[in-house]
């Protein structure tokens, strides 16, 4: 049921669902996931994960994936390395810095979400003008 799929998560203080996503270097979707939003980053991305792994020809030459500091930790990093092979290596920003910071490698998962969610906002926009959905009698 769509109750079941609604959750809070208390540390981003959202209601509702969460969306996980997976890309490759150059920011192409290879994997997304929406749960809950109670479930934790750490679950989320084992679950992606294992999906990932059911698809040979998408992690054939993965080695490394570049995460977050909320996926960082000594249990998840064994995990992942005992079970698929792969290495996590965290991208974080310094604990000095102040306002906007661009982290190498990270802006390209940050820019694909930019583009999810401009994609959703015009299909948003899009619904709320039906007219502009019908087709034209007088197309060329």
């Amino acid at each position: 049921s769509r109750q079941s799929q609604v959750g809070f998560d208390g540390g981003k203080k959202i209601k509702g669902r969460k969306r996980h996503l997976m890309v490759d270097t150059l920011g192409l979707v290879m994997m997304v996931l929406v749960t809950a939003a109670n479930i934790s980053d750490q679950k989320g991305a084992r679950l992606i994960f294992e999906r990932l792994a059911a698809l040979p020809q998408r992690v054939k030459q993965l080695v490394r994936i570049w995460v977050d500091g909320t996926y960082e930790g000594v249990d998840f990093m064994i995990w992942t390395m005992d079970t698929y092979r792969w290495i996590l290596e965290t991208v974080k920003r310094s604990d000095d810095a102040k306002g906007f910071v661009l982290l190498p490698k990270r802006w390209v998962v940050e820019r694909t979400w930019g583009g999810l969610n401009w994609a959703h906002r015009l299909s948003r926009i899009m619904r709320s003008y039906p007219k502009l959905l019908k087709p034209s009698s007088t197309s060329p």
